[in-house]
């Protein structure tokens, strides 16, 4: 497979020139005006933040990318799907609360915000994967798989599981429902944590297959019968239901590749990553640690794959920040130096897989031409 183009710029600017414009130019140069988006709705795939982290994407970016679709004739909207987790955007109603107070509204995005997969994460379709090996379907949000046009916005960081957080973690585990992400995260099922229970009944009125029963007024889940589609822990008002089980994690690295594969198939696509304020942890957390690395820029290509692979590269080649997780974990005596920052950060990760198998199974290629504004 040929080497894809992927653009980049930093994040230098002139007197009068805003990084917005900046980010746009960037866009238009890599090719996104050749996408035929007259009168069609454009899904503008992003994290809205957990409430108290303070790393994610300024709504800014996010109106930058919504006004070129416009100018183009599209109708854009902002999108991600609820969390699989217990936080501040495990439903839609929540999830919409959490992204007005990070900034994102019709005001300042200049579209709509539509959560991806419902109320209660339940609303998605099962999308074939193309060559897929882990998942023959992947459960993605409805909403999502409704748009014409499908682009990614990424904040690329660090993560505590996968290595470093790019557009597959973005388009993969980010476009799947609850049931998509269980998918993907999970070899078991649901737990509850009776001291937070409540004994409200909601849980077992969503459950669909009759796995939750009670006890002392608290909740208790069936392993047996349990299908470890996630509803339960949507309907939970109380936090007390929780994803306890995770895959290891290349296999999980390997899922949300095919689950981008899903995202992706059939229809026009674009992917747009910000290199800056690289965290140590996903924007999940409700905190932000201090950035591990310096800020390096801006990249767009229409292969995700490749964006990935070049955006981890230029992670590899910077320097670590001072005070920060990663220079912490070198400083120590006797560390095991891996000579990788991500490994170096969180020594648990996994994250050549990802690239390895989305290029297997044929997402993009890690093989590309970087072009410099």
């Amino acid at each position: 497979m040929a080497g894809s183009k992927v653009y980049f710029t930093d994040f230098r600017t002139t007197v009068g020139t805003s990084l917005t414009v900046k980010m746009q130019r960037l866009i238009r140069k890599a090719g996104i005006g050749s996408i035929d988006m007259d009168g069609k709705f454009v899904a503008i795939k992003m994290h809205f933040g957990e409430l108290g982290n303070l790393s994610y994407l300024r709504p800014n970016y996010a109106k930058a990318v919504a006004d070129v679709v416009k100018e183009q004739g599209g109708i854009p909207f902002l999108t991600d799907c609820n969390t699989l987790y217990p936080g501040s955007r495990k439903n839609a109603l929540e999830h919409m609360d959490c992204a007005n107070i990070n900034g994102f509204n019709t005001i300042t995005t200049g579209c709509q915000i539509i959560i991806g997969d419902g109320l209660r994460g339940t609303d998605d379709i099962e999308v074939p994967v193309p060559n897929g090996e882990y998942c023959k379907e992947a459960y993605i949000g409805r909403a999502v798989m409704d748009a014409d046009i499908f682009i990614s916005l990424t904040h690329f960081k660090g993560h505590e599981s996968t290595g470093f957080g790019g557009a597959i973690k973005n388009i993969g585990m980010g476009c799947g429902s609850r049931a998509g992400k269980m998918q993907q995260h999970n070899s078991g099922h649901p737990t509850v944590h009776e001291d937070m229970c409540r004994g409200c009944g909601r849980c077992a009125k969503e459950c669909g297959s009759n796995a939750i029963y009670y006890e002392n007024k608290k909740a208790h889940i069936d392993q047996n019968l349990c299908k470890g589609c996630g509803r339960c822990i949507g309907a939970c008002g109380f936090d007390a239901i929780e994803n306890m089980n995770w895959d290891a994690n290349e296999i999980l690295g390997r899922k949300m590749a095919e689950y981008s594969a899903a995202v992706c198939a059939g229809r026009p696509c674009f992917h747009i990553s910000l290199v800056r304020d690289i965290s140590p942890n996903c924007d999940c957390h409700g905190e932000n640690d201090a950035p591990i690395l310096p800020d390096v820029g801006f990249f767009a290509s229409f292969d995700p794959v490749a964006l990935d692979q070049a955006c981890v590269d230029a992670c590899l080649r910077s320097t670590p920040m001072p005070n920060s997780q990663l220079s912490d974990n070198l400083s120590k005596p006797g560390w095991h130096h891996h000579h990788d920052h991500f490994f170096d950060s969180n020594p648990n990760v996994r994250w050549k897989e990802t690239l390895e198998h989305a290029e297997k199974i044929g997402l993009g290629t890690r093989e590309y031409e970087l072009i410099t504004m």
